[in-house]
Parts: structure tokens; sequence; C-alpha cells
């Protein structure tokens, strides 16, 4: 872990699921595509780094509006 990732926010399947409006299994699929990095707790559930989740979320809102705009 990187001196930028200590103390970062880390957020579960169903916090990074709120954000994107979808199923929190569909935030696990992703992760398990590659598209999302995670990480495991010792428990083993996943969680996301919130400034990584933040900048995959901006990146999909600009693709969004070049589509439609």
């Amino acid at each position: 872990m990187t001196a930028a990732h200590v103390g970062e926010r880390l957020l579960t399947p169903g916090e990074v699921a709120a954000l994107f409006r979808v199923d929190p299994k569909t935030v696990t699929r992703w992760a398990t595509a590659g598209r999302i990095g995670s990480i495991r707790t010792p428990g083993g559930h996943r969680r996301f780094r919130e400034s990584e989740v933040k900048t995959l979320l901006a990146e999909l809102t600009t693709e969004a509006t070049k589509a439609t705009g």
C-alpha cells in the first residue's frame, strides 16, 4: 500500500452500489472482472478505495455525457 492510500476510506460493496445505483452483486462482478480494484479484509470481505471509486464514477459520468451530448 502506498503512502497515498494510508488512511484512505474503504467502501463496502453496498456503499459503492449506492453511488452507481446498481445492485451490490454488480459491484462484486465488476471487481471479479477487473473493472474496479478491490481489497480483501482478513475476514474475506471486499472493500473498495474511495478515490478509485470516485475516479471510475467520474469517468463513466463523462462518457455518458459525451454519448448523449
